[in-house]
């Protein structure tokens, strides 16, 4: 029997490259972080009064929004920065930073999503509770601040964080207008060095760091947001056991305690 021969790479790592190039990187991702920061704020505080224009009852202030978010979700976001950072400049006859452009259609890009998730968890609040508050005399402002925002925004809240880690990762596409964020400097770095293989594996690795405890935060306010609305669910398991048991990705607390409790709410003849 012939011995089997091992697998030889046609690529050898060098990672000796990685020390040098670890500042530029850096240097790279700090600005990734600051455009992403300031993108979500800004969304984040636009999304609202966008959502709730997107519920008017008044046509003249309904169907504006929603073609501005149609337009937004419907449209790639390399063509939306693309267009805000040369278009924008020559129609307005104006002369607008890159890095300014960038923030501005990311900002509109994401805007349009979270205004979407806003009007989701403002229209999920029963209304019975909205109907309790006309019958309180309450005005359309105190109804939206003390009833319906309050739960709209707890509930949605995974779903705002999985748009900001998306938007996070996104920011990549700024490098096809020259800013120098985390993938620009990869890019450039790879063609100095000629090791690309090393230098994106590294920009991968930075990019995982930041957002994959976003997303194991994400998973962990979705599993506590289950927990406390299901009637009956175990306690969750103390210690760091538990702690890690929560943060699975994919694990779902227990509905019911026991099943004897299932038993009971299960209806007769199923």
């Amino acid at each position: 029997m012939n011995p089997v021969n091992p697998v030889n790479l046609a690529y050898s790592f060098d990672m000796s490259v990685i020390g040098p190039a670890l500042p530029t990187l850096l240097d790279g991702l700090w600005l990734t972080l600051e455009i992403s920061t300031i993108t979500i704020v800004a969304s984040a505080i636009l999304g609202f009064p966008l959502a709730v224009a997107r519920m008017s009852k008044i046509e003249v202030i309904r169907w504006p929004a929603q073609f501005y978010i149609e337009v937004f979700r419907c449209t790639p976001l390399l063509i939306q920065l693309l267009w805000v950072f040369y278009a924008l400049p020559a129609l307005l006859d104006i002369n607008l930073p890159g890095k300014l452009s960038i923030i501005i259609a990311l900002t509109a890009h994401l805007t349009a999503f979270m205004s979407e998730t806003y009007r989701a968890g403002m229209q999920s609040v029963p209304v019975e509770q909205i109907e309790a508050a006309h019958m309180l005399r309450l005005n359309r402002v105190q109804i939206l601040r003390h009833i319906i925002v309050p739960q709209a925004f707890r509930q949605q809240i995974p779903t705002i964080l999985s748009l900001n880690v998306s938007m996070f990762k996104d920011t990549s596409l700024v490098s096809a207008l020259g800013l120098a964020d985390l993938t620009f400097q990869g890019n450039i770095l790879s063609s100095q060095t000629y090791r690309p293989m090393e230098i994106f594996t590294l920009v991968a690795v930075m990019y995982f760091v930041i957002a994959f405890p976003a997303t194991l935060l994400t998973s962990y306010i979705e599993r506590r947001l289950i927990t406390s609305g299901s009637r009956g669910a175990q306690p969750p398991t103390p210690g760091v056991r538990g702690t890690l048991a929560r943060l699975r990705p994919g694990h779902r607390p227990p509905e019911l305690a026991s099943p004897a409790l299932k038993s009971l709410l299960k209806p007769e003849g199923v």
